[in-house]
């Protein structure tokens, strides 16, 4: 198993833990909607992102205690080829695009595409997310969004990462969703995966340790 497999176990009666993965195109606001749930916070000009970030957050879900690995990727095409091997074992898909930008819309397909070629799991919880819902210049409407999500079978929901709307309960709906999920949650591959340590790995970038950059 590599850096990237995902589990869903028992930590030391720290409950389950739950891999999530988020992609889209470059500068939708992957990483300020996982710095705004995972730090509370807001940076209005975080550099792109390199290859992989990861992030550990705690949340208790109907009465569940859920440690979510989230895994924060590229959305640039020259980094593409390495984001195969992060989908193994997540249990849920976060698919972002910005609600003022028509062309990360119209590329969702593109990404359903890979995910249908990478994820393990067929049962694997898909979320779309459109971001950035605190701009004036719209240029993809909430039913645009919410037709296209019920179409291929999404779940749906309308943030912003810059004033906190939606966040929160974007990552509380897919976790109830995956809890749901018959067999999407399997002991059995407890062995495997990326050991979880807080206090080592929160907040940093894996990038340095398993993403060639050239």
């Amino acid at each position: 198993s590599g850096p990237a497999a995902g589990t869903a176990r028992d930590m030391d009666g720290a409950g389950i833990t739950v891999k999530l993965i988020l992609i889209g195109d470059s500068a939708v606001g992957k990483s300020s909607l996982l710095l705004r749930f995972a730090e509370g916070s807001f940076e209005p000009s975080l550099k792109p992102t390199i290859c992989v970030d990861f992030k550990v957050k705690k949340m208790v879900v109907d009465g569940h205690t859920v440690q979510l690995a989230i895994w924060d990727t590229a959305g640039q095409e020259r980094f593409r080829s390495l984001n195969p091997s992060y989908y193994r074992g997540t249990q849920g898909i976060v698919l972002v695009y910005d609600v003022t930008r028509k062309d990360t819309f119209t590329g969702l397909e593109n990404w359903l595409n890979e995910l249908e070629i990478y994820t393990t799991k067929s049962n694997t919880v898909k979320m779309l997310v459109g971001n950035k819902t605190d701009k004036p210049d719209r240029e993809v409407e909430r039913r645009e969004g919410l037709q296209f999500a019920k179409k291929r079978s999404l779940l749906f929901i309308e943030t912003s990462a810059k004033t906190e709307e939606g966040v929160q309960h974007a990552f509380e709906e897919l976790v109830i969703k995956i809890l749901q999920t018959p067999n999407l949650l399997d002991k059995s591959t407890k062995k495997e995966g990326v050991q979880l340590k807080e206090s080592t790995q929160q907040g940093k970038s894996l990038c340095a340790a398993y993403c060639p950059l050239s």
